[in-house]
């Protein structure tokens, strides 16, 4: 059985989960445009056209994304097409698969109180 200070400890090494990156995909309309740029380079009409949300609206919710570093933007003629950056996302999956494993191990430990 893990003493509460190895458990402590071990989980202090690890990096925190990306509070921006959270925050951006916590917004159900962001959550929806990553679910589409993972299956395609999309600009956005055609992410207006498939949420039914405004261009402007869509645009704000992009430079979120970008600036979280979800997506990145490649111009094309009078488009931008966006994609999504998948490394940012297999990140933050084995942060959370970290904290998974973590957590099984916790029902293991008990702090005593004093």
């Amino acid at each position: 059985m893990m003493s509460s200070a190895q458990t402590d400890a071990s989980l202090s090494l690890a990096a925190p989960p990306d509070l921006t990156v959270l925050r951006a995909l916590a917004h159900p309309l962001r959550a929806r445009l990553v679910e589409l740029l993972a299956t395609e380079q999309l600009c956005t009409c055609h992410l207006s056209a498939v949420t039914g949300a405004g261009q402007t609206n869509i645009s704000n919710h992009l430079r979120v994304l970008r600036d979280a570093g979800l997506i990145a933007a490649e111009p094309a003629g009078r488009f931008t097409y966006y994609r999504l950056r998948p490394e940012r996302l297999r990140g933050l999956a084995g942060r959370f698969g970290e904290l998974a494993a973590a957590a099984g191990r916790a029902a293991q430990v008990r702090r005593p109180c004093s």
